[in-house]
């Protein structure tokens, strides 16, 4: 069973990064898109990026240009760069892979406040 550990949430001010990283317990990202959901408290898990195997990437419009989805083929890891935090990114951020993403990590909190 593919296990995925999402790491490096924090709390962190308006305008400042983070960067999460998404390991597994299996060479899978590389054959796989990989992507990052976030859930906001009272919200619905909404998606935020995806990188395919094919090094196609693709963002949410509210953060396009400000989060950067890319792999470590050799460490076999996931990471999303996240800049210019804004109060509304502020969620539980989570992992997902597999060919039909169905494994989940169990999320990383990220807030941002001041």
């Amino acid at each position: 069973q593919v296990q995925l550990v999402e790491s490096g949430g924090g709390l962190v001010q308006p305008g400042g990064s983070l960067r999460l990283s998404c390991t597994a317990n299996g060479s899978i990202f590389s054959f796989n898109p990989t992507r990052w959901f976030r859930q906001a408290p009272g919200k619905q898990r909404e998606f935020v990026a995806v990188l395919t195997s094919l090094d196609d990437t693709e963002y949410v419009d509210a953060v396009k240009g400000r989060f950067t989805i890319s792999r470590d083929n050799t460490k076999d890891i996931v990471y999303l760069q996240m800049t210019s935090l804004k109060p509304e990114d502020t969620a539980v951020y989570y992992c997902n892979a597999g060919p039909t993403g169905n494994y989940w990590g169990q999320g990383t909190q990220v807030t941002v406040s001041s």
